[in-house]
């Protein structure tokens, strides 16, 4: 025996109660199941009304979720990717901008430990980091196994 099949609103209420979704990725998972009369927009507008669904908190998710891993650039587009805009951007990207030498030390850290002797190691370290989207500063910082007083 099937299980009865959920309503556009019980979908988009269980995948709020998994994770934070921003309102364009909601909108797109939920248009796959929307039926002839189903109005995903205005379920979304319900959903926002009631605080189920939130741009905030939805954007200080994902920067606590890909800050530790990734650099400020690659965080700034996959917010942007999912429909942030505006001063709420910019406020988060102050904020990263705080940490991105630390995390990207650490970042390293994690996946070298030693600074490199010779110039292929240099750039293989250089290109992970900043494929990760850390800036060519923080790389460089990083690289010297720490922050220097006279970088700042």
């Amino acid at each position: 025996m099937r299980a009865p099949q959920l309503s556009l609103k019980g979908r988009a209420l269980r995948y709020l109660s998994m994770r934070e979704h921003s309102r364009l990725e909601l909108g797109r998972k939920l248009g796959r199941y929307a039926e002839e009369g189903d109005d995903v927009e205005a379920l979304l507008d319900f959903l926002e009304k009631n605080n189920w669904l939130s741009q905030e908190r939805f954007a200080e998710s994902l920067v606590n979720r890909r800050a530790a891993r990734f650099g400020n650039s690659r965080v700034m587009a996959e917010l942007q990717s999912h429909g942030l805009k505006g001063e709420a951007l910019d406020d988060i990207k102050a904020s990263l901008s705080d940490s991105e030498i630390a995390r990207a030390t650490e970042v390293w850290q994690r996946k070298f430990g030693a600074v490199a002797l010779d110039a292929a190691e240099r750039a293989k370290q250089m290109r992970f980091l900043l494929q990760r989207g850390f800036s060519q500063r923080a790389a460089r910082v990083a690289m010297k196994g720490g922050p220097d007083d006279d970088e700042f």
